[in-house]
């Protein structure tokens, strides 16, 4: 009986040794689960800041549109020819040939569906040249030509024509350049482009000078 008495408190003891080890691993439990909860929380934050910087570089640069600009690089005389006398030809069409080029900036391509060149003398439209389509791809440049036919009664309906073809001045002719079109970037993003450009160019022979923008938008 005195040897039984003497074994309990060993067992006593033991018992709550392993007790204190079972507290001590479900702490340990507790702490592993709260730190992978803490990491797994902190992972998903860390994901959504990236996408929100990808989004945010993604408006700011690829789906950011900016208008293109037009550019009249040059004007030539193709056709204008003199009588005898001196004085236009009115069985004679003057035909203009302009070179224009559209600069895209964008990083999706702009596709050109329509323009047009437009020449005024004397404050007066005197011919108009179309059919100028395309697509500009991104970041580059489209050129084109386009040839505006001129009734040559138009430019002698002025008086003021002769003197300027034979005096030292010049010939003083604008243009209007009107370019619409579409960009669209990878059907997300769909915008109508309308870009316009007004120059005045001054002829002595058959080549204008360089073109002087007055209004670019």
């Amino acid at each position: 009986m005195a040897e039984q008495e003497q074994a309990k408190p060993f067992v006593l003891v033991a018992s709550g040794a392993r007790s204190g080890d079972n507290d001590e691993a479900f702490s340990m439990q507790q702490f592993s689960e709260k730190r992978r909860s803490t990491l797994c929380i902190g992972f998903v934050a860390a994901v959504f800041l990236v996408l929100a910087i990808i989004v945010l570089t993604l408006f700011l640069t690829v789906f950011h549109i900016q208008d293109p600009t037009i550019r009249l690089n040059s004007m030539t005389i193709q056709s204008l020819e003199m009588s005898p006398k001196g004085t236009l030809r009115t069985d004679v069409s003057v035909k203009l040939l302009a070179d224009v080029s559209v600069k895209n900036p964008n990083a999706a391509s702009f596709k050109v569906d329509n323009g047009t060149v437009t020449v005024y003398y004397g404050g007066r439209v005197v011919g108009e040249g179309s059919y100028f389509q395309g697509k500009a791809r991104p970041r580059r440049t489209l050129r084109r030509n386009v040839t505006v036919e001129i009734e040559p009664e138009e430019f002698l309906s002025d008086p003021g024509f002769v003197t300027d073809i034979i005096g030292s001045k010049g010939l003083n002719i604008s243009s209007y350049t009107r370019i619409s079109g579409r960009i669209d970037i990878m059907n997300i993003i769909k915008r109508n482009v309308l870009v316009k450009f007004n120059c005045s160019t001054t002829f002595r022979g058959l080549h204008g000078d360089k073109c002087k923008p007055q209004l670019d938008f």
